[in-house]
């Protein structure tokens, strides 16, 4: 039974649908199309959960990032990932002042609210390696010093999977601290014919502004962890994880940090459409999207062809939903 004393009010619904529509209605005025893709955006916000957006060049990634962190009033840097980038370039550095005598912290980019990390996977391993305490613990270390990340704190990343010459592919502990993958795929025509329209003069994210401020989207963050889930819903939740970790065909299946980001997608995903609740279909609807990026196929499943999306359509149709 829903527990209506803890569930969502009818203000809250509204409050959460409304600013989820504002922020979809200003990104869609630089995005065309790809409302779902838009939604799923705004479930990970709800969630201060990291997104990695991962397609072929000029698709639109690195825009849908900017229209993101354009349309939030919060302080927003972007990192051009490359081979050379140091661990040091993004988390900052400890200099001496000379004219003080003493050391002096020097912030990096990462010590923003909204973090596009463009091409992730151009930088080494150790330079990716130093994005895993402040996506996970919304901190940084340095020299011995832990210092506190603003808050919300969201890394939005992208990367090419097609030209892997010159990259370093995210290891399973860097996949595993994003909430969610997204792939944005080509457009249809009538969407092509409307972005040569809307682009023909000058880009709208040239005049983009902020619709919601730091401390509504923390608030928003609050009120989404106050959805409610049955225990049978959530009973699905773990079966359809822990299905993944029994599949035949996968050596590494959902972590206890994915049944986690399946919870509070399938949460935000509710409060985003006006419930107070979560249904089957919202942890369904979100599965894919938590749950590809962190199954490991093995060997021999991939000389055979077998591909996560067909295992993870596999798990959802072999695990029953509750009635």
């Amino acid at each position: 039974m829903i527990d209506s004393a803890n569930a969502l009010t009818s203000g809250d619904d509204g409050y959460l649908q409304d600013m989820g529509r504002r922020l979809a209605a200003n990104v869609g005025r630089v995005i065309v199309g790809k409302e779902e893709v838009v939604e799923l955006a705004l479930v990970a916000l709800l969630c201060e959960g990291h997104v990695l957006i991962e397609d072929v060049p000029g698709i639109g990634k690195t825009t849908l990032a900017k229209c993101l962190a354009r349309s939030l009033g919060c302080s927003f840097q972007r990192i051009q990932f490359t081979p050379d980038l140091l661990p040091s370039d993004i988390i900052g550095i400890n200099f001496f002042n000379q004219k003080l005598s003493e050391f002096e912290y020097r912030p990096g980019p990462l010590m923003a609210q909204v973090v596009l990390a463009d091409e992730i996977n151009r930088a080494t391993p150790r330079t990716q390696s130093a994005l895993l305490e402040a996506m996970e613990e919304r901190q940084i270390t340095v020299d011995g010093v832990t210092r506190g990340l603003p808050r919300p704190f969201v890394v939005l990343a992208t990367q090419n999977p097609i030209e892997l010459e010159g990259t370093f592919p995210l290891p399973e502990a860097q996949l595993d601290r994003f909430l969610i993958r997204l792939r944005l795929g080509y457009p249809d025509e009538r969407e092509e014919r409307a972005i040569l329209a809307r682009f023909a003069e000058e880009s709208p994210l040239d005049s983009l502004e902020p619709v919601v401020d730091a401390a509504e989207m923390t608030d928003g963050q609050r009120r989404c962890r106050r959805t409610q889930m049955e225990a049978s819903v959530q009973d699905y939740l773990v079966g359809l994880v822990r299905a993944t970790r029994t599949h035949p065909a996968t050596e590494l299946g959902g972590s206890p940090r994915a049944s986690l980001a399946l919870f509070h997608t399938a949460q935000a995903l509710a409060a985003l459409r006006g419930r107070s609740y979560a249904i089957p279909d919202d942890v369904k609807l979100m599965a894919p999207y938590v749950l590809n990026h962190r199954l490991i196929l093995t060997g021999q499943a991939r000389l055979r062809g077998i591909t996560v999306e067909a295992v993870m359509a596999e798990v959802l149709d072999t695990v029953p939903v509750p009635v």
